[in-house]
């Protein structure tokens, strides 16, 4: 898929089939990930592929908005060392998973981390060591349907030279 087409048609994805997502499919996921903008070339980020159904169910079960991990292909945590922009550089990271997963045909869902009282016990359960922030979580799948939410005209958004 060509990428212009990725940006502008990539929605947020929360029903997946049963069907398993490739393991090289997820690496070009992270790859792309990988490649996102970073401040100072830091590159704070690395990514925790989860595939193994009972580690996904435990995941599913952190926060009320997470349950759709339980029946993701994949979930690749997001987490970044503890610097001054790892917010930033981490949420760069995980849009280019969004974007790499429509890309891909598949879909994902991006579930907030660090803010969330969960952050701690998900960073555990993935024996991920200490010095780092859970960025997000990325439930990722083949999509059993497909979302269409409207987004906001660029009439709305854009303004030249001031606000």
């Amino acid at each position: 898929m060509e990428a212009l087409e990725a940006l502008r048609t990539r929605r947020s994805v929360r029903s997946f089939t049963d069907r398993a997502v490739d393991r090289a499919d997820l690496e070009t996921m992270v790859d792309c990930g990988r490649l996102a903008a970073t401040a100072n070339n830091v590159q704070p980020w690395e990514f925790v592929v989860v595939t193994q159904r009972p580690t996904l169910e435990r995941l599913s079960a952190v926060g009320k908005n997470a349950a759709m991990i339980a029946r993701a292909g994949a979930c690749i945590a997001v987490v970044a060392r503890d610097t001054k922009y790892y917010l930033e550089d981490g949420s760069a990271a995980t849009q280019n998973l969004l974007v790499a997963a429509r890309a891909l045909g598949l879909g994902a869902c991006w579930i907030a981390g660090d803010k969330k009282d969960y952050a701690d016990a998900v960073l555990k359960l993935l024996a991920v060591p200490a010095g780092h922030r859970l960025i997000s979580l990325v439930a990722v799948g083949h999509p059993a349907e497909g979302p269409s939410p409207s987004k906001r005209p660029l009439g709305e958004t854009l303004h030249w030279e001031k606000f």
